[in-house]
């Protein structure tokens, strides 16, 4: 539906640019070199496959959720209902 306002399509173009551009924020913010051995977190040891798998990785998966759910800000939701 095109608004007066708006070219058609616009609205989309404008989602397509700014999830391209948080697509490009994200992999130019992935660990890069070399990964640790153990968690910088917890000191626990990170798996082989999760070491090749995240180039640079520094924590273990549960240490890099908590951190993911801290910097959301969030937490983690309710179910509805409640």
């Amino acid at each position: 539906m095109a608004g007066g306002w708006f070219k058609e399509g616009s609205i989309h173009d404008n989602i397509d640019a700014h999830i391209e551009k948080a697509v490009r924020k994200a992999r130019n913010e992935m660990g890069k070199g070399e990964s640790l051995t153990h968690c910088e977190e917890c000191g626990e040891p990170i798996p082989e496959a999760r070491r090749k798998a995240v180039p640079g990785v520094r924590r273990c998966v549960k240490c890099q959720e908590a951190a993911d759910e801290s910097a959301r800000g969030t937490g983690r939701r309710m179910p509805k209902g409640r």
